[in-house]
């Protein structure tokens, strides 16, 4: 079995969450979203530690609130930076040697349902690396930015949806990111960096559960989903209404 570590970039500004707390600090459902999608890997056999990045600016804060919920789990706080790049960074420079797989995920993606982290770890394993995406449903328009008068309306065939986790051969996504100030252009997310280098990132379908929560209407609506849950008899719920969910 591969040994995976996982990064949870959770230093970010939350500027378009609005309120007092930032978003991976919020309850939800009476855990902090950061919890939830942390517990999400750290109970899993073939993860060797959960790598969660702070804002020095929020240590404080969350030693005071947090820190007791870590102290039996396989969880590490790591100093962010000013990106979300310097602050993979700084979790990647703090991997043991015996890791082979490096998983990133969004600390506000905590619906993430366990089946489609089995998919996209063994496919990881298999390929090298491997992200979670959804095949867009919506037509696309792209908007002029002053006039807000459609220009073009985008095909959607072939168009995915990244999702996390997203994962990688610990040596790829360390040479991607030791390269990453030569690429050109805005790097959006961790597959594009190790495109870059030449490597193919394979596709496994996610889930429209694991959405990432951007705005107080998606907090509302993980608090719905989870409370939609139904018990079962093991350790892995099912959702009410997703129709695909076998867990």
């Amino acid at each position: 079995m591969a040994k995976i570590a996982v990064i949870i970039p959770a230093a970010g500004q939350s500027t378009r969450f609005g309120g007092i707390e930032k978003k991976p600090f919020v309850s939800l459902d009476g855990r902090p979203v950061w919890q939830r999608s942390a517990e999400l890997f750290w109970n899993r056999p073939e993860v060797s530690r959960v790598y969660l990045v702070i804002s020095p600016e929020d240590r404080d804060e969350f030693r005071s609130r947090f820190a007791h919920m870590l102290a039996f789990t396989n969880a590490q706080v790591v100093a962010g930076g000013a990106e979300r790049f310097e602050s993979v960074a700084n979790a990647l420079a703090e991997l043991s040697d015996d890791v082979d797989l490096v998983a990133i995920h969004d600390a506000v993606r905590p619906l993430t349902p366990p089946r489609s982290i089995d998919a996209v770890f063994q496919a990881a394993a298999e390929t090298g690396a491997a992200l979670l995406a959804i095949p867009l449903a919506d037509t696309l328009k792209k908007v002029d930015s002053e006039s807000n008068v459609v220009r073009e309306t985008i095909p959607r065939a072939g168009l995915w949806k990244a999702q996390t986790p997203q994962v990688f051969r610990r040596d790829w996504l360390v040479a991607a990111y030791a390269a990453r100030a030569s690429f050109p252009g805005t790097i959006t997310d961790d597959c594009q960096l190790v495109e870059a280098l030449g490597h193919a990132v394979h596709v496994v379908q996610g889930s429209p559960v694991n959405f990432k929560i951007t705005t107080k209407e998606d907090l509302q609506l993980a608090e719905a989903i989870l409370q939609s849950r139904t018990p079962k008899t093991d350790e892995r719920p099912r959702l009410a209404f997703d129709d695909e969910a076998k867990w």
